[in-house]
């Protein structure tokens, strides 16, 4: 989550200040602490494992069900399943950005960045230039020389370990950011940390001895241009309060764990239970003992209110699984993820229905997405800059992005839709419902192509069956075509004499 900070403070914002720099740095340990939750409720790591009953000879099961990593897989695979696209504006070109998504494999990328999203509510990725074998070059002599050559990266790097510093403007400009990574010595121990300071058009890095915090004698080890021209740390918003998928759910993922800890432990009593006497005592050896574990019991003596049965502790299992489905009917109500295990939810459903069933993870997604595309526009603008110096012209200004949910549709019924509005609709728009199509043009021209060679193909089928037919209307054909540019000429010659 961005600090917000007065501009004028910082005075030249190429040269770190240490007291901007230690603010940021405490601003994240403060948030730490919450952004640790969020990740352990995604790894599994919840509140239930520490349960423990009033009880200390019960034994708590804690049943565990990670609602959280559901939702966030489900999210992260609703939203960047399919890659996210880029067209150029027309008249611009954006064949070397692509190149270089190409080369990072930036759709993998963008999954790993989602998930960081959909867990913490922000995710932050650096774009950087890494240093790769150098180009042989000749000069005018011929001699042989080496040039440095670079690299285009982008890397998702940890929220709990970055902060982006902005100014109070509405427009919220990055002025630096910082990363920070913990350094370990062979024995395991902590042995200070590396502190990177990201500045428009500086990249610093710090060497600590202990703390995270920077002061005046802290070593700097690198100290570089930076050739983006702008801070290179970008910050994703899930949303606008910067909040997690699942993150308003916790209580209700620990409600439902609990109730299912409390039913396993439940029948774990049933079957643990007490062998109450009444009138007489069950004296038993080891053998007996033994026989009562196989549930081999005696019968009781033939005397007046003599009787053995089982103490056992009764529940309402009907009751107690209502309950449970109505805390887990919760969670996808308010989450918008939809229970796919359910039976409601079956595949056979009509094109229509399944657009109800799904038109609340669709606003969902078209939310989250709004958010995505503002960091993916500044993610364009840093990669232009650098391979424009390189020596493109690429200009991404005006870049179409569009984006796929992948999410179940019903094919027929666009095919079906397409079909009907032949003819009052345009193909240029009819086909544009089609899913994976970015240029319905395209299709027309292939479908056009597609036509033409269904002709050809007739036309040598029939040529086969009877040649002597097709060769007549060939001829009628040809003979009707110079007969119209005939009368043309003929036209033609009496407007001139008029003339």
């Amino acid at each position: 989550m961005a600090v917000v900070i007065d501009r004028e403070l910082l005075g030249d914002i190429n040269e770190p200040n240490i007291e901007a720099i230690n603010y940021a740095i405490q601003e994240l340990q403060d948030r730490r602490n919450h952004l640790d939750k969020l990740s352990d409720y995604y790894n599994g790591k919840q509140e239930i494992g520490t349960h423990k009953f009033t009880n200390s000879n019960v034994q708590a099961s804690n049943i565990m069900v990670n609602h959280a990593k559901y939702i966030t897989d489900m999210n992260v695979g609703f939203m960047t399943g399919n890659p996210i696209k880029y067209t150029a504006e027309k008249g611009k070109d954006i064949n070397d950005i692509l190149e270089a998504f190409k080369n990072i494999d930036i759709h993998k990328h963008d999954i790993e960045l989602e998930k960081d999203l959909s867990v913490f509510g922000y995710g932050y990725e650096l774009v950087y230039l890494k240093q790769t074998d150098p180009v042989s070059t000749r000069d005018n002599n011929g001699r042989e020389k080496l040039t440095p050559n670079t690299e285009i990266r982008i890397e998702v790097v940890d929220p709990r370990a970055t902060v982006v510093v902005t100014d109070d403007t509405i427009e919220h400009e990055p002025l630096f950011a910082v990363f920070i990574q913990e350094k370990l010595a062979l024995n395991g121990q902590n042995d200070g940390y590396s502190v990177t300071i990201y500045m428009p058009n500086r990249v610093v890095e710090y060497r600590t001895k202990s703390s995270m915090n920077l002061s005046s004698t802290d070593r700097i080890v690198y100290d570089g241009e930076n050739l983006f021209g702008a801070v290179p740390v970008i910050e994703y918003r899930n949303n606008e309060e910067r909040q997690g998928d699942f993150e308003q759910l916790i209580s209700l993922i620990d409600a439902y764990n609990l109730l299912q800890t409390d039913r396993i432990s439940d029948k774990e009593a049933f079957v643990d239970a007490l062998l109450v006497t009444f009138g007489f005592e069950l004296a038993a050896d080891d053998e007996d003992l033994k026989a009562l574990k196989r549930g081999l019991i005696n019968a009781p003596p033939k005397e007046e209110g003599a009787d053995i049965e089982w103490l056992t502790k009764s529940f309402d299992e009907t009751q107690v699984n209502l309950l449970s489905q109505s805390i887990e009917n919760d969670i996808h109500k308010v989450s918008y993820v939809p229970n796919m295990n359910d039976e409601k939810f079956m595949g056979n459903v009509s094109g229509e229905a399944m657009k109800y069933k799904l038109f609340g993870l669709e606003n969902l997604l078209s939310i989250k997405q709004r958010y995505f595309f503002d960091g993916l526009r500044r993610r364009l603008q840093l990669i232009q800059t650098i391979v424009n110096i390189k020596g493109a012209n690429d200009d991404a200004s005006g870049c179409k992005i569009s984006l796929t949910p992948n999410i179940p549709f019903n094919l027929s019924d666009v095919v079906n839709n397409i079909k009907n509005a032949d003819g009052v609709i345009p193909r240029k728009y009819t086909y544009s419902w089609l899913p994976d199509v970015d240029s319905p043009q395209d299709v027309i021209d292939e479908m056009n192509e597609q036509d033409a060679e269904t002709i050809r193909k007739n036309q040598d089928a029939l040529r086969q069956q009877d040649p002597d037919r097709l060769e007549l209307e060939e001829s009628q054909d040809d003979s009707s075509e110079d007969n119209k540019e005939t009368q043309s000429d003929n036209n033609h010659s009496k407007r001139t004499r008029s003339i």
